[in-house]
């Protein structure tokens, strides 16, 4: 067992606050990565999406849990994607 795995097993509601905070990273870097690859600045997205500029530094701060779905999908059709629930398996 590493020592990551082991300071969640010894600290189990660290675990779900780093899930949480690692995934808002994971969002964050997507979006940085697609402005990057797009050549698109925040006010040009922001202008896109129909939000401030305000919005997308939020955004790009890891400050995501600010931010409304209804905002982050328009900011993501704006850069070409859209989010797809899908049903994951139980965990039982």
């Amino acid at each position: 067992m590493t020592t990551f795995e082991q300071f969640f097993k010894d600290n189990p509601d660290q675990k779900e606050i780093y899930d949480k905070e690692y995934n808002d990273f994971l969002l964050s870097e997507f979006m940085l990565e697609q402005m990057e690859a797009q050549n698109i600045s925040v006010r040009e997205l922001a202008k896109k999406a129909d939000v401030s500029p305000t919005v997308i530094q939020k955004l790009r701060s890891k400050d995501a849990q600010k931010v409304t779905l209804t905002t982050f999908t328009s900011v993501l059709k704006s850069l070409g994607y859209q989010i797809k629930l899908e049903k994951v398996p139980s965990l039982r």
